[in-house]
């Protein structure tokens, strides 16, 4: 067999398979009587789909959602059986890999629902659809003035079956915003057009964990299920919840260099002293931003915050160690911590998402395939 040499990388990413697992099942037993399903859409927002959804599945979530057929197909491949929703309407052309792949799938055009039909009654299967509406985020979904048009002509396809109605919350990560309770009425008003044993779904992480009254027969949790808090104001309870993502690097090169040194390119920074820089091999290629080192941005070597200094280039990018000190030896090959914690000293993905004036599911979505990912945690879950 093939060497991965990307493995032997000095950088990667470690993901507790204990945290995913143990994360699902407190959001399970905080949405009870309604289930989870996790969303493990853009690679399991950066940690591994596969990974993720096998630690869901073992956490208690009864399906997975994702947002691309390819990303269904991925997980069929990897032997997972769970239920799979593909969260919005896909190319015609991939209706039939959809179907292959035994995923339901977000309708909300007439067309869609024709095509999808057609296809279904070509194959000879039954093609599980869920009708997304939009009551407000105006993104995707149809307007609830035409569900129960839809309703009916899914219902009239004999090759269709109408499994669930959903919708998405657009600020239930923002406590007391007015549009929760305005999207919430407009749903009830379609909700309302369906029969009791139809699957309802709208609430994501952060309504399943500030809006009780959204959860329904399931709740589509995504962020919280990797330990990453919804927004600044909707967060977790860190003695339930644990971050599930650990980058590390190791150092490349140290030298020392006099005051009035500049750094990196352009020249944006200058040493003020005589001090160690230490090069560390991930760069805005890995999904460090290129200014970094510009928002105060850190890195742990040693158990010490050590500032990133100079611009971030495209596969390295250079710390400041301060001047030589004995009692502080660092070295080529010494561990990097970008996201996680080293000693007493911790770096989050919401430190980043604040520096960066962001949130925290671009932070872990941004670190790029590049970057090998390791499951730890539990035997069973290593992919």
């Amino acid at each position: 067999m093939k060497e991965d040499l990307s493995l032997q990388r000095w950088s990667g990413v470690d993901v507790d398979t204990n945290a995913i697992e143990s994360n699902t099942r407190h959001l399970v037993e905080q949405s009870a009587p309604s289930s989870v399903w996790a969303v493990v859409k853009a690679n399991g927002y950066g940690h591994g789909a596969i990974t993720v959804s096998r630690a869901a599945v073992a956490g208690g979530a009864s399906g997975l959602a994702v947002a691309l057929v390819q990303e269904a197909v991925e997980l069929r491949h990897a032997g997972i059986e769970s239920r799979i929703l593909v969260l919005s309407d896909q190319p015609h052309e991939q209706y039939e890999t959809l179907l292959d792949a035994n995923a339901e799938v977000m309708v909300y055009r007439s067309e869609s629902i024709d095509t999808l039909g057609a296809v279904a009654q070509q194959r000879g299967v039954i093609a599980r659809v869920h009708l997304k509406v939009d009551t407000g985020m105006r993104r995707v979904g149809a307007e609830p003035s035409s569900a129960e048009a839809l309703i009916a002509r899914i219902q009239q396809h004999p090759n269709l079956q109408l499994v669930g109605v959903a919708t998405h919350f657009a600020t239930a990560d923002i406590p007391g915003h007015p549009g929760v309770a305005q999207q919430s009425d407009e749903f009830a008003s379609v909700v309302s057009l369906v029969e009791p044993d139809i699957e309802i779904h709208m609430a994501n992480s952060a309504a399943a964990l500030s809006v009780p009254d959204s959860r329904h027969t399931y709740v589509r949790a995504g962020i919280a299920l990797y330990g990453i808090d919804p927004s600044t104001e909707v967060t977790l309870d860190r003695d339930v919840f644990s971050a599930a993502l650990r980058w590390w690097a190791r150092v490349s090169y140290v030298k020392v260099v006099e005051a009035g040194e500049h750094v990196s390119y352009g020249w944006r920074y200058q040493t003020t002293r005589r001090t160690r820089l230490a090069t560390i091999p991930v760069g805005y290629a890995d999904g460090v931003p290129r200014r970094w080192s510009e928002v105060g941005g850190v890195v742990l070597i040693g158990g010490r915050r050590r500032h990133v200094v100079g611009v971030v280039t495209m596969d390295q990018l250079v710390v400041d160690l301060g001047p030589e000190d004995a009692s502080d030896p660092i070295d080529i090959g010494d561990e990097v911590v970008l996201i996680g914690r080293q000693g007493n000293e911790q770096l989050t993905v919401e430190e980043w998402a604040e520096r960066l004036g962001t949130i925290g599911y671009e932070i872990v979505c941004q670190i790029s395939a590049r970057v090998p990912r390791r499951a730890v945690g539990l035997p069973t879950e290593q992919s």
